[in-house]
């Protein structure tokens, strides 16, 4: 049982924690995985992608989960559930078919995410005040991104000591059962610490009431206006960022015969997973005090070039080929200094441009779907195009992808209040970095 003595700090870090880590291991670390147990980069980069899906359809279930008990309980048992599915993906690496089975399990893994991540945010806004809320925004972001470092960075890295001792399977199984104990602890302390988020959820609504309001919040999203534009822009804005994101990693590990830059799991760990996120977040901060000191009409369209111009870097790399860790470590840590710089430029713009309105949270929710569902189509595409044209064309092709980025944002009109210089506060300018952060899913 909760004690209402609890402080938020005891809480909020760790279920923001919970929640980056089942994303980052699908998106990011299972790619490096399947690529190390013979799987070829069109299937790795399809599979991954689509089993990515819930998090894009999550508001469609969002209001039916306020049908029955409390967000709480979606929380903990979301976070048991996700223990379990990688228990059992740890334990079907060893098998013949071993792909099939762990993409099945991490689709119920990304199903089961997606739901904890509704939960969730039902219960740090129904259980915190405006004021608290803002306190707390920056927790959100640091515990999500340290998810990532922990994921894509330290146990990357660890794997890449494994395999050196244990083999390729057998390191990965240990990799896939930290993540199941991780999120059984996670499951077990919030049994104790976490807020029930509200009373039961029976006295509130009805699978028809729930319907209903799906309905509303989807038909007044699609009622606003320029919302096509809005749509356009959403997509369009990471489409050379879908291709990319997950043939990177498979490029920094592939041979250098092949094209790529023969670089050890370990390094890759190290390089993209540790340093790349640290930079990301440094660029998203800088970001925030840069919109508010010039407002977003002015300089969205110098976001998108920070955010699409640098994945010039891996057609250099690609060229080049060079050996020092140096010169490519510098080379993802600029590319992810732009990457967090410009991706902030999106999440505001559909939090004051597409969201504003009477569903603001649901119309939101629908905004960062659409986003996913974007990066998810070119994610799926690109293992193909890569195995196609090969790695330095495929990043001609990218910087190609750029082009309707630029073309869209400079033309997106703008419907409300833009944050103008003087009137984004200190803690607008936080919660902007804490809500981009914890949303960022597709990094």
């Amino acid at each position: 049982m909760f004690k209402k003595n609890i402080q938020p700090h005891f809480w909020v870090p760790t279920v923001y924690f919970a929640m980056g880590l089942p994303f980052v291991a699908l998106s990011t670390v299972s790619v490096l995985m399947f690529s190390d147990m013979g799987i070829s980069n069109t299937q790795i980069a399809f599979w991954t992608s689509l089993i990515m899906l819930p998090w894009t359809l999550k508001p469609l279930w969002s209001p039916f989960l306020e049908i029955f008990k409390t967000k709480k309980f979606f929380v903990v048992t979301t976070q048991l559930v996700t223990a379990v599915a990688f228990a059992l993906v740890a334990l079907s690496l060893p098998l013949p078919n071993f792909f099939t089975y762990a993409i099945a399990l991490m689709g119920v893994v990304a199903f089961s995410g997606a739901t904890h991540d509704i939960a969730t945010d039902g219960v740090y806004m129904a259980e915190l005040s405006d004021t608290m809320q803002a306190r707390y925004i920056g927790w959100q972001g640091a515990f999500y991104n340290l998810a990532k470092i922990l994921a894509s960075g330290g146990l990357v890295y660890f794997a890449g000591y494994l395999k050196d001792t244990m083999g390729i399977a057998s390191a990965w199984i240990v990799i896939m059962a930290i993540f199941a104990a991780i999120m059984a602890c996670m499951g077990l302390y919030h049994i104790k610490v976490l807020p029930s988020g509200g009373a039961k959820a029976t006295t509130k609504q009805t699978a028809s009431s729930a319907a209903k309001t799906l309905w509303e919040v989807l038909r007044s999203f699609f009622e606003k206006r320029n919302v096509v534009w809005y749509i356009s822009f959403i997509i369009l804005y990471r489409f050379a960022e879908g291709f990319a994101m997950k043939i990177v990693p498979l490029f920094l590990k592939a041979p250098v015969a092949s094209g790529g830059l023969g670089l050890d799991v370990k390094d890759i760990g190290l390089i993209y997973g540790t340093y790349g996120a640290a930079a990301f977040i440094l660029g998203s901060v800088l970001a925030g005090y840069y919109i508010s000191a010039f407002g977003l009409k002015k300089v969205l369209f110098s976001l998108c070039c920070a955010f699409n111009i640098p994945f010039v870097v891996y057609l250099l790399l690609a060229i080049y080929q060079p050996t020092s860790l140096w010169t490519i470590g510098m080379a993802v840590v600029f590319e992810y200094l732009g990457y967090g710089f410009g991706f902030v430029g999106l999440m505001l713009f559909m939090m004051q441009q597409v969201a504003k309105g009477k569903h603001q949270m649901a119309h939101y929710a629908f905004a960062t779907g659409i986003m996913n569902l974007g990066v998810m189509i070119p994610g799926m595409m690109s293992g193909l195009l890569s195995d196609w044209l090969g790695y330095q064309n495929f990043f001609i092709w990218v910087l190609i992808a750029t082009i309707p980025a630029f073309a869209i944002t400079w033309l997106v009109p703008f419907t409300n209040n833009d944050g103008a210089k003087g009137t984004m506060s200190n803690e607008e300018r936080k919660t902007l970095v804490g809500e981009y952060a914890s949303d960022v899913s597709s990094t």
